[in-house]
C-alpha cells in the first residue's frame, strides 16, 4: 500500500467504537533503516487553537488489526496508553 492511500482514512478503536481521528491528521513514526512503520501519532482533536503543545497518544503498529477501504481499525485501551498532555 502507498502512504498516498492512507490519507482519507479514518482511525477506529475496536474497543469502543471511538474515531480517534484521520490518518492525514496523524503522524507516522517511521524506521529510518528497514522503512518500516512503528507507530501512528494521533493528535486529540478537541481543545484550545492556541495550546503550545497538543494532546496525542502514540499508537504501536502492533496495535492495528485491520486496513480497510475507508478505515484503519486499531485494538487499543486508551486508558492504559501512555497519553502525552
Amino acid at each position: 500500500m502507498r502512504l498516498s492511500e492512507f490519507g482519507n482514512k479514518e482511525i477506529v478503536n475496536l474497543n469502543d467504537g471511538k474515531r480517534l481521528g484521520l490518518i492525514e491528521d496523524s503522524d507516522l513514526i517511521i524506521d529510518e533503516n528497514t522503512g518500516k512503520i512503528n507507530s501512528i501519532i494521533v493528535y486529540e482533536s478537541k481543545g484550545s487553537l492556541f495550546r503550545s503543545k497538543p494532546n496525542y497518544v502514540e499508537i504501536p503498529w502492533e496495535y492495528i488489526k485491520k486496513i480497510g477501504n475507508d478505515m484503519i481499525i486499531v485494538e487499543v485501551e486508551l486508558d492504559k496508553m501512555r497519553k502525552f498532555f
